[in-house]
C-alpha cells in the first residue's frame, strides 16, 4: 500500500521510518533521493506529504501519535500547503506526451485549490479555475501564495518515469527534445525552482536528473548519503520485528530466525553509501519480505519460487534501457563479468547524461541504481559493486540464457529431464555433457569470447535453469573461489540427496599436449580444498557432495571425472 493514511487508519502494520524527517529539515530544501523499485518511496512519499500538509493538522495525533516523530515533532509541522505529482501517472505517444502532461499536472493544481480554497479568496479561486492550461495555474499560484506569504511544498515521485520511456522506446534524439532547451518537461521545473518553499523528488535512475538541471540547479541528491542509506528498505531488525508480531497475533507459524536466514540470501544485502558498510545494517527489498510473509501467513509455509513475480516487469524495463543502446562489447562484457564473478570494481558516478549511457564505465553505475549491483566494498578511491542477491542473480543470469538461447537453440526441456538425475540419483554425468556439447556445437557463443571464462558464462546460465540448486560461480569455499557451487534448495525440494562442485579448466589446443597432465593435477587440488571446509558441508546440509573437474581443449570437452 503506498497511501500513508489508508496504513495507519486501516491499522496496517507501517515500519516507521519517521525518524528520518529532521534529518531531511537539516538538509538543503531542495531533494532528489533515487532509489530501486519497491523500495517503498511512494508511501515514504504520502508519509511526508501528510506530516507537512496543513490541511492533515487535526489528524496529525491519529496518524502520528505512536510513531517516532509524533513524539519528536519538528517546528515544519503542518505548515505547508503540498503539491503532490506522480509522473508515473502520465502516459500516451510521445506526441501526446506535453499535452497529457499539462493535463495531469491542471488536474492536480485543481486538487489543490480544492484542499485549500479557504486560505484564497474568491476573486483568486475565480482567476485560477478559470485558466485552462495546468502551467498558467502554476504561474498564478506562484504570485499570490508569494503575495500572501504562504509555504509551499512540492513531493514528486517518479521524477524520470516517463522520461524513461521515451528514452528506452523512441532514442535519445527524441527525449532530448523534452528535457533539453525548450522542452516542455525541462520547462516545468525551471518553473518549480524558486517557487517552492521545498522539493523532494524521487526515482530510480540519475539519468534524467542530470539532463534536466544542466545549466541550473535545482536540488541536492542525498541518494548516497550515509545517513539516508537506511531510510528506505528493511533492516534485518525491521525484519525481525515483524514475523514476531505476526507471529505473536497467532498468524505466522515457524521459527522466526530459520525464515530471517531463508529471506537474507534472496532479499537482504542493499547498500547505498560507502560510510555504511561497516557501519549499517544491509537493507532488504520491502515487497520481497511482505511477498514471503504473505505467503507464509496463507499457505503455512515458504513460497514454492522465492522471486516475487512482480519483479518480471522491473527487469523487462531494465533488459529494454539495454537493448535501446544496443550493447557493444565492452558493455557485454560488463554484464558478463558481473555475473560470472559477481561482482564488479568501478567509479561511482552519482548522475549521467543519457549520451554518457553508451560509456561501459557509466553502465555499473546505472546497473546500481536499478537494484541490480549494491555497494559491497571499497578499493583505493574505487568501489567494489556486486550482486546483492539471489534474486537479482537470477536476472543475470536469465540475461546471459536469453543471449546464448539467440545464438543457438538448445532443448531445455530435455536438460531439465537430465538435471532430475543429477539432483535425485547423482547421474551427472548426461547433463554436464549435454552442456558441454552444446556448447561445443554453438560457434556464435565461442567466438564471442575466448577462454575459461566464455565456459564458465556458458555452464552458469544453463545450470541456472536447474531448480532444485542455487547456481553460485566464484563462491569462497575454505580461502579459494571454485568455479561453481550448485547449492541444493532443501527448503522446497528435501528430497534432493546430491550436491556439486564444478571446476572448469581450459587450455588452447596449442598448449594441451603439454600443460594438460599439470592442470589437471592442480584442479584436484584445488577442489579437493574447497570441499574440506566446514562451509561447504555447512551448505549441502547432508546431501552427497560431488567433486567434478571439466577440462577443455579448446572449445571442446577433453576430459571430466567425479575426483
Amino acid at each position: 500500500m503506498s497511501n500513508f493514511t489508508d496504513v495507519r487508519e486501516q491499522n496496517r502494520y507501517y515500519v516507521d521510518k519517521t525518524m528520518y524527517l529532521p534529518l531531511l529539515e537539516e538538509q538543503a530544501n531542495y531533494l532528489i533521493f533515487i532509489r530501486p523499485r519497491r523500495f517503498g518511496k511512494s508511501l515514504f512519499l504520502d508519509m511526508l506529504r501528510s506530516y507537512y500538509d496543513l490541511s492533515q493538522r487535526d489528524k496529525f495525533q491519529s496518524l502520528f501519535g505512536d510513531l517516532w516523530i509524533g513524539k519528536h515533532p519538528t517546528p515544519l509541522q503542518s505548515t505547508y500547503q503540498m503539491l503532490y505529482l506522480d509522473f508515473s501517472k502520465i502516459g500516451g505517444g510521445i506526441d501526446d506526451l506535453p499535452r497529457n502532461f499539462d493535463a495531469y499536472s491542471t488536474v492536480q493544481l485543481n486538487g489543490f485549490l480544492n484542499r485549500y480554497q479557504e486560505y484564497y479568496s474568491d476573486e483568486f479561486i475565480s482567476s485560477f479555475r478559470s485558466a485552462e492550461k495546468g502551467i498558467d495555474k502554476l504561474h498564478i499560484l506562484d504570485d499570490e501564495a508569494r503575495r500572501l506569504g504562504y509555504r509551499l511544498y512540492l513531493i514528486i515521485d517518479e521524477y524520470d518515469n516517463f522520461t524513461n520511456v521515451v528514452l528506452n522506446e523512441r532514442g535519445n534524439e527524441i527525449y532530448k527534445a523534452i528535457t533539453h532547451a525548450s522542452g516542455f518537461y525541462r520547462d516545468a521545473f525551471k518553473n518549480y525552482k524558486g517557487m517552492f518553499d521545498r522539493i523532494f523528488m524521487t526515482g530510480v535512475s540519475p539519468v534524467t536528473l542530470d539532463d534536466l538541471t544542466s545549466g541550473f540547479n535545482i536540488g541536492w541528491n542525498i541518494s548516497t548519503n550515509p545517513f539516508f542509506n537506511q531510510m528506505l528498505g528493511f533492516s534485518e531488525e525491521d525484519v525481525r520485528a515483524m514475523l514476531r508480531y505476526y507471529q505473536e497475533a497467532g498468524q505466522l507459524k515457524g521459527d522466526v530466525e530459520e525464515m530471517i536466514q531463508e529471506m537474507k540470501p534472496w532479499y537482504d544485502n542493499y547498500c547505498f553509501a560507502e560510510e555504511s558498510l561497516k557501519r549499517d545494517p544491509k537493507m532488504f527489498n520491502c515487497d520481497m519480505v511482505l511477498y514471503y510473509l504473505r505467503n507464509r501467513i496463507q499457505s503455512g509455509q515458504s513460497p514454492k519460487h522465492m522471486i516475487d513475480p512482480n519483479t518480471k516487469t522491473d527487469y523487462n524495463k531494465m533488459k529494454n534501457l539495454i537493448r535501446l543502446d544496443r550493447l557493444d562489447g565492452d558493455r557485454k562484457g560488463v554484464l558478463r563479468k558481473i555475473t560470472e564473478e559477481g561482482r564488479i570494481l568501478t567509479s561511482l558516478f552519482n548522475s549521467f547524461s543519457a549520451d554518457e549511457l553508451t560509456k561501459p564505465e557509466i553502465f555499473p553505475s546505472l546497473l546500481f541504481y536499478y537494484g541490480m549491483l549494491t555497494l559491497v566494498g571499497i578499493r583505493g578511491d574505487r568501489v567494489i559493486l556486486g550482486i546483492p542477491n539471489n534474486n537479482v542473480r537470477k536476472q543475470y543470469y536469465e540475461y546471459l540464457l536469453e543471449e546464448f538461447q539467440s545464438k543457438g537453440d538448445i532443448n531445455l526441456n530435455g536438460l531439465k529431464d537430465l538435471f532430475d538425475g543429477m539432483t535425485f540419483d547423482g547421474d551427472w554425468h548426461p547433463a554436464l555433457e549435454f552442456i558441454a556439447h552444446a556448447y561445443k556445437d554453438n560457434s556464435s557463443v565461442r567466438s564471442s569470447i575466448e577462454g575459461e571464462r566464455n565456459i564458465q558464462g556458458f555452464f552458469t546460465a544453463y545450470l541456472s535453469i536447474n531448480a532444485y540448486y542455487l547456481t553460485m560461480p566464484e563462491v569462497e569455499l575454505n580461502h579459494g573461489f571454485c568455479d561453481m557451487f550448485l547449492m541444493p534448495d532443501l527448503q522446497r525440494y528435501p528430497d534432493i540427496e546430491h550436491s556439486y562442485i564444478l571446476e572448469l579448466k581450459y587450455l588452447p589446443k596449442d598448449k594441451f599436449d603439454k600443460q594438460a597432465a599439470e592442470q589437471w593435477d592442480v584442479a584436484v587440488e584445488q577442489i579437493h580444498g574447497y570441499a574440506e571446509g566446514t562451509k561447504v558441508r555447512q551448505l549441502c546440509r547432508g546431501t552427497r557432495l560431488h567433486c567434478i573437474v571439466m577440462q577443455f581443449c579448446g572449445w571442446e570437452l577433453a576430459r571430466m571425472e567425479e575426483v
